[in-house]
């Protein structure tokens, strides 16, 4: 019987061969766009949280630097010498932070403005209460909006999260207004009670449009600080926040009572307006710190997970490399080994002094059956048994029994 020649190995094609690398950077690309989004997502987002960091530390001098100005203005408007100390002090520790961070937050500009009306501030007489009131306005306003540039450049006012974004705007927006115009108010009800009688009603007109202006930003503060602790997870903001804020609330009330003209004689106390002022701006001195805090605490924590995701993806990034290089090499260790077996075979097929190979089980010439073992080979029949010696062929199988 004839037994078919094994077939000779087919060499792959150079497509087999990079076919695998292929898919192996058809895997390797969309996972690696993934986790570059996900990595630059990431630190964007920490990067954000950082810069708002400085926007906090910004907004906590500017706060030091509105209480001060509102306490030089009643010391003004009242005829009282104005003990420029804390506002000199409040104004050194400003100039320290826009120092350091200034440049970053794009604030250096308006607080060299901010910076140069309160130091002429410093040299105005108070003989004429009227026109300080409206110099210490002027001033109170560019303060304002430099706290509203801060909070533009640092990334605040695009807090992603709810608690942090309500505690933002109330001590960036609110609180520093509310301040402000409960200043006004308690000041202008000192003056309109020297005005003359003439202009009474019209300073009384006056007096109510501040009142307006003074508990707007006062209740939206808070409003926002309550939605705060509503939409929080952290379990310390309530309990931190609310004691100081009904503090604050109830020293508000206090105020829009004694800015409303009395039923019977339409005037207000300036007196009682001034001390309800006063408690105004020291509740929102007690709250200020407080809502900084917390806010800078929600931030440092968001950091601390953004670097955890971080760290999983850059782990997620190496594992996935090492395992696709594992399959890579692999795949190489396979391809060389191919390579190697069909180099050896090549090399057997072309060497003319490798002997042909012969066929043991050819039938031999003579013999189409193959019933007879083929010249030369050692597998042929042996006779069963043991050839006898010529000498004792003449001797049978029984002769010894004989």
């Amino acid at each position: 019987m004839t037994v078919p020649a094994p077939r000779a190995r087919r060499r792959p094609s150079t497509l087999g061969r990079l076919l695998p690398l292929l898919l192996i950077g058809a895997l390797l690309a969309p996972v690696g766009l993934l986790l570059a989004s996900t990595w630059r997502q990431t630190t964007d987002d920490r990067d954000l949280a950082v810069r708002e960091r400085l926007g906090v530390q910004y907004l906590g001098a500017l706060g030091s630097v509105t209480d001060a100005l509102v306490e030089a203005q009643t010391a003004a408007i009242n005829g009282r010498p104005v003990s420029g100390e804390a506002l000199n002090r409040a104004v050194e520790e400003a100039a320290a932070v826009d120092a350091r961070i200034g440049v970053e937050l794009l604030s250096q500009e308006r607080w060299a403005g901010v910076r140069a009306r309160l130091e002429a501030l410093r040299g105005r007489s108070a003989a004429d209460p009227e026109s300080a009131y409206t110099a210490y306005s002027e001033v109170s306003d560019l303060l304002l909006a430099l706290h509203r540039k801060v909070r533009e450049s640092s990334g605040l006012v695009r807090d992603p999260a709810a608690d942090s974004f309500f505690l933002q705007d109330s001590a960036g927006q609110e609180l520093p207004e509310a301040v402000v115009a409960a200043g006004r108010l308690a000041d202008l009800g000192t003056l309109v009670a020297r005005r003359p009688a003439a202009e009474q009603p019209r300073g009384l007109m006056e007096l109510t449009g501040l009142r307006v202006a003074a508990l707007g930003p006062a209740s939206d503060l808070v409003d926002n600080l309550r939605s705060a602790v509503d939409g929080s997870e952290s379990t310390d903001l309530g309990a931190n926040v609310l004691t100081p804020l009904d503090t604050y609330q109830r020293s508000v009330e206090a105020l829009a009572a004694y800015s409303t003209p009395a039923s019977g004689t339409g005037t207000v106390d300036p007196g009682q307006l001034s001390a309800a002022g006063l408690n105004t701006q020291r509740a929102a001195r007690q709250l200020q710190p407080v809502i900084l805090g917390e806010l800078d605490a929600l931030l440092v924590e968001r950091i601390d997970e953004l670097d955890r995701d971080r760290w999983v993806t850059a782990g997620a990034g190496v594992v996935a490399g090492l395992l696709l290089s594992w399959l890579a090499a692999l795949l190489f260790a396979a391809g060389r080994r191919a390579r190697r077996r069909a180099a050896r075979a090549a090399t057997q097929a072309d060497s003319p002094d490798t002997p042909a190979a012969v066929d043991l089980w050819q039938p031999a010439a003579g013999d189409p059956h193959g019933l007879q073992p083929a010249a030369g080979d050692p597998r042929g029949l042996q006779p069963v048994g043991t050839a006898r010696d010529p000498e004792t062929a003449q001797w049978g199988a029984f002769d010894a029994a004989r």
